[in-house]
């Protein structure tokens, strides 16, 4: 019998490997496909490359008044030169730093202690799941019918993409405009939502309308009675919002858990999302059993993934219990600027009569001046109890910094008065918080630069 048996080698896979290892515990690792799983083949690692790109281009259009776009296809080359490079160097390289046995195949559980991979067994006294996730395609008519994009083949056209058409509106949808936008690609989002990326307050969604239009993306918003199909060379997209023609079509609809692994062999639940059903310690319904990462279906983000792939291990072979912080989880979206948050929404907090929102626009930091920015904003959600912080949300360059900084506060339970004490780095995006706490106690466009 294996010790511990990891089914699935991304981000969560790799940290329970890893975290096996400083327990003593050599792994059985099995997973299917390139190492490494979603991050760094088709998801953060090759499309923040391609917005790097899309970036340098559009500030170098604005410096110099300028219509210089990268060429097409060079980027999407350069951006598999880093994914090659990445996954040798985080995923492949390192494995024989570690105790561990690979095992490429598809693995089903076949009771609840073993999985079968082929025509082997590996009974286990402990597993762990980290199969990740895949694109979730909603029901649209007409789309069985057409050859549509997902995110994993947005990243890696055959040829130069003229005009693009994206259904969705969340951080996938946001993203792949920003890139397609800035490599020369005529582009328009269909949301069928109200307003863009929902989850973030509603301030919030107007700027990121404002920001992405700014790039020449077309929005269409409440969009109702899609239907899509191909005529001639073109995808033709139908709805309450009119005709979109465009040479391709981009299915940007969030990601589902993959979990079709023979669950119900172990006696293993999923949950209301479509993902394994956990405990706070990560267990499954079978004991021996349990999960981390995008297949949970909670947030899916790799350094959440990570982290839950290491507790997993600890709350599986020791009494720590460890339990994740789901409030301090930041999540960000790396357009320009990017758009971040952490904690409560004020949404979320809706009918609590104790919060005040503190914000702040980025024209009142020096920064901003000095970078010419002119769309940005930082909302501290304040506990009036306590003046302890509840939630942040950010839209701001260097977005992603700072809300790296808001989750450490977050995880602290610290107070807008622990974050007034603090140094912070003048001239710097990041003291925007800082100037957001000081508003509590005054108008921060009566106050000099540094207070």
């Amino acid at each position: 019998m294996e010790k511990l048996v990891i089914i699935g080698y991304g981000a969560a896979g790799f940290a329970a490997m890893i975290k096996a290892n400083e327990l003593g515990i050599k792994p059985i690792l099995i997973g299917k496909g390139s190492l490494g799983g979603t991050c760094v083949n088709v998801g953060c690692i090759p499309s923040k490359k391609l917005l790097s790109i899309s970036h340098f281009y559009r500030e170098l259009r604005k410096r110099i008044n300028s219509n210089q776009f990268p060429d097409f296809m060079a980027a999407f080359s350069e951006k598999d030169e880093v994914v090659g490079t990445l996954r040798k160097k985080k995923y492949e390289d390192i494995l024989n730093s570690y105790d561990v046995k690979l095992v490429q195949g598809e693995a089903k559980f076949k009771d609840r202690k073993s999985v079968k991979v082929g025509n082997d067994i590996y009974e286990f006294e402990r597993c762990i799941i980290a199969t990740g996730s895949r694109p979730n395609i909603p029901e649209i008519e007409g789309l069985e019918k057409i050859d549509f994009w997902t995110s994993d083949r947005a990243l890696s056209p055959d040829k130069k993409v003229e005009s693009l058409t994206i259904i969705g509106g969340r951080a996938l949808a946001l993203e792949f405009s920003d890139i397609y936008s800035g490599l020369g690609a005529e582009v328009s989002i269909i949301q069928r939502s109200p307003r863009l990326i929902p989850e973030y307050d509603p301030e919030f969604s107007v700027m990121a309308r404002k920001i992405i239009e700014s790039y020449g993306v077309k929005v269409f918003l409440n969009s109702k009675n899609i239907k899509v199909q191909k005529k001639n060379d073109k995808l033709i997209v139908s709805g309450n919002f009119g005709i979109i023609e465009s040479e391709r079509l981009l299915m940007a609809t969030g990601r589902k858990p993959n979990v079709e692994i023979g669950l119900e062999n172990a006696q293993i639940e999923l949950n209301e999302r479509g993902g394994i059903k956990t405990d706070e310690e990560l267990r499954t319904t079978n004991p021996s059993v349990f999960a981390a990462g995008d297949v949970i279906g909670i947030k899916m983000l790799e350094p959440l993934a990570g982290r839950q792939g290491s507790i997993a291990v600890s709350n599986a072979f020791t009494e720590e219990k460890k339990k994740i912080n789901y409030d301090a989880v930041p999540e960000n979206i790396f357009i320009s600027p990017g758009i971040a948050k952490v904690g409560k929404t004020s949404s979320e907090l809706i009918g609590n009569m104790y919060v005040k929102s503190l914000k702040v626009p980025i024209d009142s930091l020096a920064r901003g001046y000095i970078e010419n920015e002119e769309i940005g904003l930082v909302k501290l959600n304040v506990d009036l109890r306590n003046l302890k912080i509840l939630g942040i949300q950010v839209i701001s360059e260097r977005s992603e910094e700072i809300i790296n900084e808001s989750a450490i506060l977050m995880n602290a339970g610290a107070t807008i008065n622990d974050l007034i004490d603090s140094n912070q780095i003048f001239p710097s995006f990041s003291e925007v918080l800082r100037l957001a706490a000081l508003s509590y106690y005054g108008d921060v466009n009566k106050m000099s630069c540094c207070v």
